[in-house]
């Protein structure tokens, strides 16, 4: 029998698997936060990519203050209880990978992969950029009472919330 731990282990690498954008918090120079959101893809580690215009207000706040935010959510319309919608977030710092690198270039080509020919127009715009968003810390909460958090030491592993790790 598969213990409750174990599960939601499993769950927990599955649903960024469920999306193809996240919502994305930034604050300004002047620390007003700001909402937004990206499509998005991920690799093994967890590090986050977004393509995004260089114009766009997430990306300017960004380029001051590399940390950002995101969070996965269900759709309401998939969730019983509105106050206990299955989310998973992560606290990152971001990266600007250098335009027409390697790593530019196969981080691109999954976004074609995934997002279609669009972005064939995108690779064109110079100031669209991407940026890696290297998670630090995260929560997977997937109903009342069931929540873990996700510590830098290993991003991949859930771990329990108790008492003492609420202190």
């Amino acid at each position: 029998m598969i213990n409750q731990f174990t599960k939601a282990q499993a769950e927990y690498e599955k649903f960024p698997e469920e999306f193809n954008s996240i919502i994305i918090s930034t604050v300004n120079k002047q620390g007003i936060p700001h909402a937004s959101y990206a499509p998005f893809i991920m690799d093994n580690n967890k590090n986050i990519y977004i393509y995004v215009s260089g114009l766009a207000t997430h990306t300017q706040n960004i380029d001051n203050h590399p940390f950002v935010s995101v969070l996965f959510i269900d759709d309401e319309i998939k969730t019983k209880q509105i106050f206990a919608r299955r989310r998973l977030n992560f606290d990152c710092t971001t990266t600007f990978i250098t335009r027409e690198t390697e790593k530019w270039q196969e981080i691109v080509d999954k976004f074609e992969i995934r997002f279609g020919e669009l972005i064939s127009t995108l690779r064109s715009l110079p100031d669209f950029r991407i940026l890696q968003l290297t998670p630090n810390t995260g929560r997977f909460v997937i109903g009342f009472g069931t929540a873990y958090n996700i510590s830098s030491d290993n991003i991949n592993q859930l771990v329990q919330i108790t008492k003492e790790s609420l202190s």
